[in-house]
C-alpha cells in the first residue's frame, strides 16, 4: 500500500490508500481514520471515508496545507489495522418481490438464476459499508456477488421509495428517504435507515456490516414497512 495525499481544495486534501475496491480494505481505512482524528483534534472540520480514500477538511485558520500534510504523515506512519477494530452488525428485513422490485426479473434474466436463487444470493452474503453519501443515511455496501452486478439503469427513476433496496454494479445498498435513483431495485426494508433523533442520524456508519434477510409481505408491514407503490418504472 503506498499512500498518496491529492490536493481536493485549498483546506481539504484526499489520502488515496488503495487503488482499487476491496473488503480487505477496510480495516486499513478504519484504522487510518481513527489515527486522523486523533491527530488533528479539533482543527479537524470533516473526515469524508470511500471505498479507497479519506478526505480531510480541515481548519485552514488553525493549519496551514504544509502543517496539513506533515500531521497526515506522521499519522499513517508505520500504519497498520487494529484487529479490534469493527463496527456493529444489522440486519436489515427485506420484503423481495416484484411489485417493490421491479428488476427482480431482469437480474434473473441476466443472471440466469431464478427469481428466488437471485433472493437468495443477495441475501445469504454479508456486506461490508464502505461508504456514506448521496442522500443522507444512504450506505453504500459491497461487495455483491458477481452474478448479480448489473449496470445502473439507463434513465434513473425520478422517486425511488424510502426502504427500496438496490443493486448497481457490485454495490448494494438501501434508499433512506424517498429520492431520485438509477439503481436496480429488487426489494424494500421496513428499516428506518436515516433519524434526526439518533446519534450519527444514520443507522449504518462505515465499518458496519450487513444481512438482508427475506421476509414475507406481512412481516414487513408487521414491522412498519410501507408498501405504497412510487414509480416502478424509470
Amino acid at each position: 500500500m503506498k499512500i498518496r495525499i491529492e490536493v481536493v481544495a485549498i483546506d481539504c486534501l484526499m489520502v488515496r490508500l488503495f487503488d482499487a475496491i476491496a473488503e480487505a480494505n477496510m480495516p486499513w481505512m478504519l484504522a487510518a481514520s481513527e489515527r486522523l482524528r486523533a491527530a488533528f483534534g479539533g482543527q479537524l472540520i470533516d473526515l469524508v471515508p470511500s471505498y479507497t480514500t479519506l478526505m480531510v477538511h480541515y481548519d485552514l485558520r488553525a493549519l496551514s496545507p504544509s502543517q496539513a500534510r506533515e500531521l497526515i504523515d506522521m499519522a499513517l506512519t508505520d500504519l497498520t489495522p487494529d484487529s479490534r477494530t469493527g463496527g456493529q452488525r444489522h440486519v436489515l428485513p427485506v420484503w423481495y418481490d416484484l411489485s417493490v422490485g421491479p428488476e427482480l426479473s431482469l437480474l434473473s434474466r441476466r443472471s440466469g438464476l431464478s427469481v428466488n436463487e437471485v433472493i437468495r444470493c443477495h441475501s445469504e452474503r454479508e456486506y461490508q459499508v464502505f461508504a456514506l453519501g448521496f442522500a443522507p443515511g444512504f450506505a453504500f455496501m459491497g461487495l455483491v456477488d458477481e452474478v448479480l452486478a448489473a449496470p445502473r439503469l439507463d434513465t434513473p427513476r425520478k422517486r425511488v421509495a424510502a426502504g427500496s433496496v438496490g443493486i448497481a454494479e457490485r454495490q448494494t445498498a438501501a434508499y433512506p428517504v424517498v429520492s431520485p435513483g438509477g439503481w436496480n431495485l429488487i426489494g424494500r426494508t421496513p428499516s428506518r435507515l436515516f433519524d434526526r433523533e439518533r446519534d450519527g442520524y444514520s443507522l449504518m456508519q462505515p465499518g458496519d456490516s450487513v444481512r438482508f434477510a427475506a421476509v414475507d409481505h406481512a412481516e414487513f408491514i408487521r414491522l412498519g414497512g410501507d408498501d405504497t407503490l412510487l414509480e416502478v418504472s424509470a
